[in-house]
């Protein structure tokens, strides 16, 4: 074979070649949920869909495939409060392309040079929008505030992100954290407070219960004098009524003895001996000592006369028992009787 043939059996096998790789350049595969970006000459050209599309062999490039899936980064960082307390922040940001647009992917995959910028941008954008907030806080504040910081970072950033062609989906603050020494400062302020606390329920349950034990022995008193004063007036109704008795059979046995012209003197000596009597029946072993005696007994008669007399003066119906004073009595004839012990 001579050179010509060589030559030309060499271009035909690049052609060949050339034109075996067109044919198998021409068809590209998309994965699901993946958008590829085609660039002719280094200029945007178009989007290719997921599935197999087909493009221009040695003229249209795959610039890039963006992903439409959500994405997730956990970030985590200090920021100092307005009373320049350190706060440690652990967050996780969930975040996605905002849909799959032909200009929304133009954004996405134009806006930054590559995926690392685009994290390093999206980190630093959410970590000084929450340092901004949280330095206008206080310290006491910070634990309450979760959603706040939340919505705060969402409304900062929806617009940023929506120039890059993202949207975020979420931010969740999991762990909020102080250093060692401001959060043994709280402890002591939370132990302190339920100490307060604590002391204060107790002194109120004390002041309750005194109040209470006070108010059921005042019910008490007032109670056991209701009860005295009832039973005194019983009792003072009582010996009224034994007095009444009493004057009403003086008067009457008085009466009787004066219609039968008989002293009414006996009377009285019927009571003192009955009285002796009493004394000896129911006695218990006390030692009662009367004068028996002549001059005794008639002293103790006088005395009855009077109490008699004053008992008479005192009856409702006028008729009294006796007119003659105390010097006018004299014993019943008969020997006076023997001392009584």
């Amino acid at each position: 074979m001579s050179g010509s043939g060589y030559a030309v059996l060499t271009v035909l096998i690049v052609g060949g070649l050339v034109v075996l790789a067109g044919v198998f350049g021409m068809f590209v595969t998309v994965g699901q949920n993946t958008v590829a970006v085609i660039t002719m000459f280094g200029k945007y050209r178009r989007i290719m869909l997921p599935g197999l599309n087909y493009k221009l062999p040695f003229v249209e490039k795959i610039h890039s495939r963006v992903a439409v899936q959500n994405q997730a980064v956990e970030l985590q960082f200090q920021a100092t409060t307005i009373d320049q307390a350190n706060v440690n922040f652990s967050t996780m940001v969930l975040y996605s392309v905002a849909d799959a647009s032909e200009e929304t992917i133009k954004r996405v995959a134009f806006k930054f040079l590559d995926a690392r910028n685009l994290m390093q941008a999206l980190v630093r954008s959410i970590e000084g929008t929450i340092r901004s907030y949280v330095a206008t806080k206080r310290q006491a504040e910070i634990l309450g505030l979760r959603t706040e910081i939340v919505q705060h970072v969402k409304e900062e950033l929806d617009n940023v992100l929506a120039e890059w062609g993202y949207h975020l989906l979420d931010l969740q603050v999991n762990d909020i954290s102080f250093g060692a020494a401001i959060t043994q400062s709280m402890e002591r302020v939370v132990a302190s407070n339920n100490e307060r606390v604590a002391a204060e329920n107790e002194g109120a349950a004390l002041l309750i219960r005194e109040t209470k034990k006070a108010e059921a022995e005042g019910a008490a008193i007032k109670i056991a004098a209701a009860a005295e004063m009832e039973a005194a007036r019983l009792r003072g109704q009582g010996v009224a009524a034994f007095r009444r008795e009493v004057a009403q059979g003086m008067a009457a046995a008085a009466k009787a003895m004066e219609d039968a012209d008989l002293d009414p003197n006996f009377v009285l000596f019927a009571m003192w001996i009955e009285a002796i009597r009493h004394f000896a029946n129911e006695g218990t072993g006390n030692l009662i000592t009367l004068d028996g005696s002549f001059d005794g007994m008639t002293n103790v008669m006088r005395q009855m006369m009077a109490a008699e007399k004053s008992i008479g003066h005192a009856d409702p119906s006028g008729n009294g028992t006796s007119t003659a004073g105390p010097e006018a009595w004299a014993p019943p004839a008969g020997p006076p009787p023997p001392p009584v012990a």
